[in-house]
């Protein structure tokens, strides 16, 4: 089995992306659809990707086609990461637009969230992020999903589609996490801050050590 995958997302400076490449992190997440309290801009990703090699994520939400295959192309993203209302038809023709992994949120209230997420999106994706639901948020809310609701659904997800578990994950609930639901990656965003910008480079150390056993 291959290692666990961590990505520590809502990454806004250059600093904190060598700290949380240096303590582990496989994936580097940056939020890049404007408006939310960890925007950053394509070109302040750039500067990131300078010092960092890393993989790095763009999230992006609901932007057209066009805008977001600028902001991937810009910023060196290797993975787009959706986190809107993006069908399986926007999957696809962004999948033709460039050679980056596309993983596609999908906000947990039940498990049959996520069986429809399958059959909805089939092979088009190449991962399924499993967050928890917010009324008004599309991601970073730091609240959770019943880990053992969707236990049950964990078989249901093709082997081809990588699982990634985020939502209210901690350095003190992260290995419960991977125990219960055996995800390719783990994704934590404020579990791991100092505040709104910045990254604690303790929680990120004991995040990375706890979701692998170490």
């Amino acid at each position: 089995m291959s290692e666990l995958g961590v990505k520590i997302c809502g990454i806004t400076t250059p600093e904190d992306a060598l700290v949380a490449q240096e303590l582990g992190a496989n994936y580097l997440g940056m939020i890049l659809s404007q408006g939310f309290s960890r925007s950053i801009l394509p070109d302040e990703a750039v500067d990131i990707g300078l010092v960092a090699e890393t993989p790095l994520v763009a999230v992006l939400v609901d932007e057209s086609l066009d805008e977001a295959q600028r902001i991937a192309e810009l910023s060196g993203a290797s993975v787009i990461q959706l986190h809107g209302e993006e069908n399986v038809e926007y999957v696809e023709e962004l999948r033709r637009r460039g050679m980056w992994a596309i993983w596609k949120a999908v906000r947990v209230r039940d498990p049959e969230d996520v069986t429809r997420a399958v059959e909805g999106l089939g092979t088009s994706v190449d991962g399924l992020l499993l967050d928890g639901w917010h009324p008004d948020r599309p991601g970073g809310s730091g609240v959770s999903f019943s880990w053992e609701g969707v236990r049950v659904m964990r078989d249901q997800i093709p082997s081809a589609l990588k699982v990634i578990v985020a939502g209210g994950l901690t350095p003190g609930n992260v290995a419960d996490a991977v125990r219960v639901l055996r995800p390719d990656v783990v994704d934590v965003v404020s579990g791991v801050e100092l505040n709104i910008r910045r990254k604690d480079p303790e929680r990120i150390g004991a995040f990375v050590r706890n979701a692998r056993g170490e």
